[in-house]
């Protein structure tokens, strides 16, 4: 059977500001409850009341969803709630059955990152018929999910596109990698990440076939390869990629493990330096290479709030508060961009928030 990681609340300190990335067009953003810090100790829950059981469940194992169990867990300790996170090791099949087993038992509230959110729908509607239920990091808009908590993926991969630009200002040969392309951020970083590099209006619903070369003035993007979450065969695409395409330009990692395989790949090639490298999320391996040099930038998102607001909000929508989930059903946690001159102060607050300091 496939481990899961079961936690329950433990103190961390509190999320802060995530920041205002930047980036051209502005996707239906109805909330922006993510800048809000939410307060240490506030004690919503009156004493003697049930604690509500919050559940919380990832698509899959990786630092970057430690980070957001960091927030589960400060959120379940500040609200007097009992939580829970798990995380699936083996995929749709393992999120699946985890989500059943779950609902079998009965819990108050579900945050799921869903892995496959077309095919899931009919999963999803059925947990929302037995809980509340919302969806956090990867949206499953088709869904009776209550609110998607998380950030613009499009919006995103245009930044990422960004430091594309930055780091290749002469245009250059391009690869993207990336885990899987069936969720939904998966889908909205690429097409960002490509609209920016071939300047074109911003428009969410532009889709571009994953198997093609696409071409434009400056930019080649020679591909988009998947890995399905594992590692070994994310190196090994990397590493392919430096065999096949010896006079690539840049790399861009769009899950959180990509960039340090990446890293390692031009390290087994002595390439690093030579080919630019652009990332998405805050492992530790790339923010060391923006320290050292050997990464340009990366687009972080906030997994801590979105661990920590996934519990508050399901709290409140289980207390009957009003006015929780905003008209469009979306609680915008900003991403934004971190640079060689900004990536101490935001490892120093990642690191307080995690307990690694």
């Amino acid at each position: 059977m496939a481990a899961v990681c079961l936690l329950l609340a433990a103190g961390c300190g509190n999320p802060s500001d995530s920041g205002n990335g930047s980036g051209s067009g502005n996707e239906n953003q109805s909330g922006n409850a993510g800048n809000d810090n939410p307060p240490a100790g506030s004690g919503l829950l009156q004493k003697g009341d049930a604690k509500p059981k919050i559940v919380f469940v990832s698509n899959g194992v990786a630092d970057f969803w430690t980070i957001a169990e960091a927030g589960v867990k400060q959120a379940g300790e500040d609200l007097n709630a009992e939580v829970e996170v798990y995380m699936p090791t083996e995929g749709i099949t393992d999120q699946k059955r985890i989500i059943e087993d779950l609902i079998s038992k009965g819990i108050d509230g579900l945050s799921v990152s869903p892995i496959d959110p077309v095919n899931q729908t009919d999963l999803l509607n059925k947990v929302a018929e037995k809980t509340k239920l919302v969806t956090n990091d990867s949206d499953a808009p088709k869904a009776n999910r209550l609110c998607y908590i998380g950030m613009d993926n499009y919006k995103a991969g245009r930044m990422c596109g960004q430091l594309v630009k930055e780091a290749l200002p002469d245009g250059g040969k391009v690869m993207i990698f990336v885990g899987r392309l069936e969720q939904d951020n998966a889908k909205g970083r690429r097409q960002g990440v490509i609209d920016e590099l071939l300047d074109r209006e911003f428009n969410p619903s532009n889709f571009d076939e994953p198997g093609k070369v696409i071409t434009g003035d400056k930019y080649i993007i020679l591909g988009t390869l998947t890995d399905q979450f594992d590692r070994a065969r994310a190196k090994a695409n990397a590493e392919d990629t430096l065999s096949k395409h010896e006079d690539i330009d840049g790399m861009i990692g769009l899950f959180a493990y990509n960039p340090p395989l990446i890293l390692e790949a031009l390290k087994g090639n002595e390439k690093v330096g030579k080919v630019k490298v652009i990332a998405f999320d805050e492992n530790d391996a790339t923010l060391q290479g923006i320290k050292d040099g050997s990464v340009h930038g990366t687009v972080v998102q906030n997994p801590y709030v979105y661990g920590y607001k996934s519990v508050e909000v399901l709290y409140k929508i289980i207390k009957g508060e009003s006015g929780v989930v905003p008209e469009g059903k979306f609680i915008d946690i900003p991403a934004r961009q971190i640079r060689k001159d900004t990536v101490d102060a935001f490892w120093l607050d990642l690191k307080k928030k995690t307990g690694k300091d």
